[in-house]
This record gives structure tokens, sequence and C-alpha cells, in this order.
């Protein structure tokens, strides 16, 4: 069994070798976020991940996404990190604050830590918008996990600070 391991280890790509990707998905709004939570999975196996690769840290509400995705990026264990959640408008000004801050603090654990992240959390009017993004016809942590992925290749294969330079030289 241990050979086998080794050798489909070995014929995954190279730049997926030692590449370890985070969830972090809020359990609040679970029939929405389980079904992001199993289409990034299925993206990332698609791309060549395995399951010992993708680790899933719940956390109880997408408040507290931004806290745990700033731990996991800062442990530097991950070359990608996806951002999973669903935030449902109610009759209060909760909704607007809660979407501006993660939203904010997403971005900016992005910005400060240089660790790719794929945003899919859900800002929806009502439940029925948000379980048509969190399907099989379009998922939300589907395109978060791509796009977490592509971005850690990018700055892998093309560190920003060569694009930089050769902008300069023109």
């Amino acid at each position: 069994m241990r050979k086998q391991q080794r050798r489909s280890a070995s014929k995954r790509p190279r730049s997926l070798q030692r590449f370890r990707v985070g969830i972090v998905a809020s359990r609040f709004n679970g029939q929405v976020t389980n079904g992001l939570v199993s289409g990034a999975q299925r993206a990332l196996r698609q791309m060549g991940f395995s399951a010992t690769q993708v680790d899933v840290v719940r956390v109880p509400g997408a408040f507290e996404i931004p806290v745990v995705l700033e731990r996991l990026a800062r442990s530097r264990r991950y070359g990608a990190l996806v951002a999973l959640g669903a935030v449902i408008q109610g009759e209060t000004h909760h909704y607007d604050a809660i979407c501006r801050e993660v939203s904010r603090s997403v971005a900016e654990t992005a910005r400060t830590t240089g660790i790719p992240v794929g945003f899919g959390v859900i800002f929806a009017n009502n439940l029925s918008e948000a379980k048509a993004r969190s399907g099989t016809k379009w998922n939300l942590g589907t395109e978060a996990a791509k796009a977490a992925v592509e971005t850690a290749h990018t700055l892998r294969e093309k560190p920003c600070a060569n694009a930089a330079r050769r902008a300069n030289t023109r």
C-alpha cells in the first residue's frame, strides 16, 4: 500500500507535491456551506490534490473566518487558502456590517501574508439565492478553490518581483 501511495504521489505534478490547501468554512447556514466545502474539495481533487493535502477548519460563522484564516496563513503551512461561508440578509443592518468586515479582512489577510485566498463567501438576499450558488450547477466553493490554486501557481512560477523588474525595463 505504501509503495502504491508513493507512486501515485510521484505522478502528481511537481508543483503540487508539497503544496497544502486550507479551507476555512463557517458552520452557520450549513445547508449552504456544506455544499461549498464539497465543491471546493471536488475541485481540488480534480486538480490533483490528495485528501491529505487539504485541511478543513470549521468556524461558527462568517465573522470568525478571518481570524482563523489569518492564523493559518501566518503558519506558512499552506500554499493557498479558501474562505467559505454564507451570509443571508435579514431585517437588520447586521448583514451589511458582516459582509463588509468579512470581505475586508479576508482581502487584508491575503495582502499582508502573501498567501492566496480564494473568496467563497456568499452574500445573498435569501436562502434560495444562496443555495443556487452552492449547488451542482454553479458552486462558489469550486470557483474559490480554483482561484486560490491558480493564484498560488502564478506567484510560484512568475514571482511579482521579476514581473515588476520586467515592467520597469520597457
